[in-house]
């Protein structure tokens, strides 16, 4: 009988240390599970735009008179999975150009100073690199390289393509199209996408400024959330006081994807960049240096 109880307890103890280890081993999977991939965010600088005009930014009179210079960034993410290309800086023709260009109705001068290829060359990447391609909006001062990344797929909201591929707009504005005529690998999207399925970095959409704007959110591992708003605001005053340009595509949609924006961002507790302001764009490190 004592023999037979010594048994049981012996394999009782076996259980035990079987479910000890079966607990351990579980808790080892999910800890390993939620590591979060080691994803880096390079910034460079994709020209420079003066507005001479700077009431087109607003509904109102609020800046009639005014002028103000904007930082033209463009960002590459990179991830274990696959390297990101967000935004596309001013057109590549203007590198070289003596003076900088003045449109025709006085509004933007622009500058740029160098190409997209050997801006790469600073981080050890070449356009071959890159798996995707993803613009917040299709204006030129955001499309300006994005032919040279042809082999990346393109993920675009499918408002967004609609629009830059209708007749409309090859006939009455074809830089905007050509800027893109030559991206042929093209994943379409509606709504929010998560580039890479674990969190890390999700296009956003924030329609307004054009039928297909998006923002762009990361979430480092070492900075934390951050949100890249594309032109759902242009500079800090215009954030505070949620002032529309007055070329923006629709207006009741953009205040819509602003509070959208803000919530988001409140939930998160993202710090959020904007991608025309000087300031912001100096908050960056740049290339070869990075966020993480």
């Amino acid at each position: 009988m004592k023999k037979y109880i010594f048994l049981v307890g012996v394999l009782l103890g076996l259980t035990a240390c079987k479910q000890t280890k079966k607990e351990n081993t579980e808790t080892a999977e999910v800890i390993l599970d939620t590591s979060q991939p080691e994803v880096k965010l390079y910034t460079f600088d994709g020209g420079t735009v003066v507005v001479n005009q700077l009431q087109l930014f607003s509904q109102d009179t609020t800046y009639k008179g005014q002028s103000k210079e904007f930082a033209d960034a463009f960002y590459v993410i990179e991830h274990p999975q696959g390297i990101l290309m967000w935004d596309a800086g001013l057109p590549e023709s203007l590198v070289g150009m003596q003076e900088p260009y003045t449109d025709e109705s006085g509004a933007f001068t622009v500058s740029r100073k160098d190409s997209v290829i050997n801006q790469l060359k600073q981080i050890g990447m070449t356009p071959d690199d890159f798996k995707y391609i993803s613009l917040s909006h299709t204006h030129f001062d955001h499309s300006g390289h994005a032919n040279v990344f042809k082999n990346a797929t393109w993920l675009v909201q499918e408002a967004e393509y609609d629009f830059i591929t209708s007749k409309e707009t090859r006939e009455s504005n074809a830089d905007l199209y050509n800027a893109i005529k030559d991206l042929k690998k093209i994943k379409k999207i509606k709504g929010d996408h998560d580039v890479f399925g674990d969190g890390t970095v999700v296009l956003k959409y924030a329609p307004g400024h054009t039928p297909g704007h998006q923002v762009l959110y990361l979430n480092l591992a070492d900075h934390g959330p951050m949100l890249l708003a594309g032109d759902l605001y242009h500079f800090s005053e215009n954030r505070e006081f949620r002032r529309i340009p007055i070329f923006n595509y629709d207006v009741k949609q953009t205040r819509a994807s602003m509070d959208a924006f803000e919530a988001f961002a409140e939930e998160k507790r993202a710090k959020v960049y904007l991608q025309h302001s000087i300031e912001d764009f100096e908050k960056m490190p740049k290339a070869p240096n990075y966020l993480n």
